[in-house]
């Protein structure tokens, strides 16, 4: 990443659920979230370097600054979310690495985000160092002696999308900041919902099922990739399957 010292990384993205919005910005479309992250990454980078005041057309603020200051030169590196070409451009013109999700799609969706990536990049030859990529993949790998371990995981994965539905839906009022995943009858007709079909789409299966896709990532030119264990799953569940990615999976990208 180009940093001698520090640890810092920024991610920034545009939000995506509407209750969001109505907690936090005035009930905002969240559609509207990406102007306002495009302004302020450069305002971001312009506070961390000392004073600096901003009259932009969504942020208005006096003269101020990041205080304490940055260790990382030039400055931590900024992730940026995205996932339309406009996305993809603004990130790479501005220097910022990039962290694609393809959700519930397979890994065509994979192939044709690095294609934006690709595209952005080749449009912006005056940017120095080429940007990082990242993939967020749902993640759970099970031992190789239970062939139907994947089930555990396709079903945590498949709730937390289900919650996710009942979230996004805005149309329920959470309790105790909570709601109920929205029923399985919901998604009939959906075959993306169905459990064989988060074992091909999520990144779910045995030490040697994850390697072979994480390989076909970094031949794509994914440079990194997001455990992500938000699946509704045990602590315990969660934290055998971080284990076996730690000591079978992790040891075969080390240089």
């Amino acid at each position: 990443m180009g940093c001698t010292i520090g640890r810092a990384e920024i991610g920034v993205a545009r939000g995506a659920y509407q209750f969001e919005f109505d907690r936090l910005a005035g009930g905002m479309p969240a559609a509207d979230g990406g102007e306002h992250l495009r302004e302020i990454v450069p305002a971001i980078r312009k506070l961390w370097e000392g004073d600096y005041a901003h009259e932009g057309e969504v942020w208005q603020f006096p003269t101020s600054t990041s205080v304490p200051k940055p260790v990382q030169k030039p400055h931590p590196p900024i992730w940026v979310a995205a996932r339309s070409p406009e996305s993809h451009d603004f990130a790479v013109a501005n220097g910022c690495n990039v962290m694609v999700t393809p959700l519930m799609k397979g890994d065509e969706e994979v192939e044709d985000l690095i294609q934006k990536f690709e595209t952005a990049i080749a449009a912006h030859p005056e940017v120095a160092r080429r940007p990082d990529i990242m993939v967020l993949r749902h993640t759970y790998v099970h031992d190789e002696a239970d062939p139907d371990g994947w089930k555990v995981g396709a079903a945590g994965i498949q709730k937390y999308y289900r919650t996710f539905d009942a979230w996004f839906g805005n149309k329920t009022t959470p309790v105790d900041g909570f709601l109920d995943p929205s029923p399985l009858e919901k998604f009939a007709g959906r075959p993306e919902f169905e459990l064989e079909s988060l074992h091909r789409t999520a990144m779910v299966g045995t030490p040697a099922e994850v390697i072979e896709r994480l390989r076909h990532y970094e031949a794509l030119g994914v440079t990194e990739f997001s455990f992500w264990s938000d699946n509704s799953l045990t602590h315990a569940q969660k934290k055998r399957s971080l284990e076996l990615f730690i000591e079978h999976v992790v040891p075969t990208f080390l240089d």
